[in-house]
């Protein structure tokens, strides 16, 4: 069995080879037994489990074949995508994860969390972030007019990313009591978000940060079922 871990890679029309990348992803391993982990960010912006698109519909059409294969696909929300629901993962056979989970493979504790929440320096985004996840305005969003909703997600998208440019680093990446309580009751912690792919060792234990898709690669993780816990390593998906 093979697991693999992928998040950001904020898919969309405007970017076709990032899609292409997604598709190829699900052929190579659509014969190897998978557990697809989506980590968050799978779209760069989700406005509905209403919205249909010629795009789209290729993705959820390779998604059913890879599930009628003997996979599954598990996914967990992100920044981006957090009102995809299950509405849209029934179409393919998808399951929807909470914002943190935890998986055992070869006797190793596995937390997994898209890590949003781990930036807690971050005091302007985690505010912003309590008040749009409120199940009231959630609701409220769900019922407006997809025109209405397409326009709010690229006013969030613009704003997100002139927050940013005023944003140091450090802000904007994990914070280390955030890390540490993260990875009290587990082995390894993995996550995506901060865009900045890598493997921390923390004592006995490691943090696993998965790449966001750009360019013509991404940096995502490969686990086996037997597995040995030292030899976890990213590699380099090319599309």
């Amino acid at each position: 069995m093979t697991y693999l871990f992928i998040s950001d890679l904020h898919l969309s029309p405007d970017h076709p080879r990032l899609v292409r990348g997604f598709l190829d992803l699900l052929t190579k391993y659509q014969d190897q037994n998978t557990r697809l982990y989506i980590l968050g960010d799978w779209f760069n912006a989700w406005i509905g489990d209403d919205y249909t698109a010629p795009w789209l519909e290729e993705i959820i059409t390779a998604l059913k074949q890879f599930i009628q294969a003997g996979n599954q696909v598990y996914f967990q929300a992100g920044n981006r995508d957090f009102v995809l629901g299950s509405k849209f993962l029934a179409q393919f056979g998808g399951k929807l994860l909470p914002e943190i989970d935890q998986l055992n493979i070869a006797r190793t504790r596995f937390r997994l969390e898209h890590g949003d929440a781990l930036c807690t320096d971050d005091i302007a985004y985690q505010r912003f972030k309590k008040i749009i996840r409120h199940p009231l305005l959630l609701g409220l969003l769900k019922r407006t007019p997809l025109s209405f909703r397409k326009k709010l997600a690229n006013g969030f998208r613009q704003q997100s990313h002139q927050a940013q440019q005023f944003k140091s680093y450090e802000v904007m990446d994990v914070n280390d009591q955030a890390v540490e309580l993260a990875l009290q009751d587990v082995d390894v912690l993995i996550h995506g978000h901060t865009h900045r792919a890598a493997i921390h060792p923390l004592g006995q234990k490691k943090r696993i940060v998965l790449g966001d898709w750009k360019g013509d690669s991404a940096e995502i993780l490969e686990i086996q079922e037997n597995q040995d816990f030292e030899s976890l390593k990213l590699k380099k998906w090319r599309y």
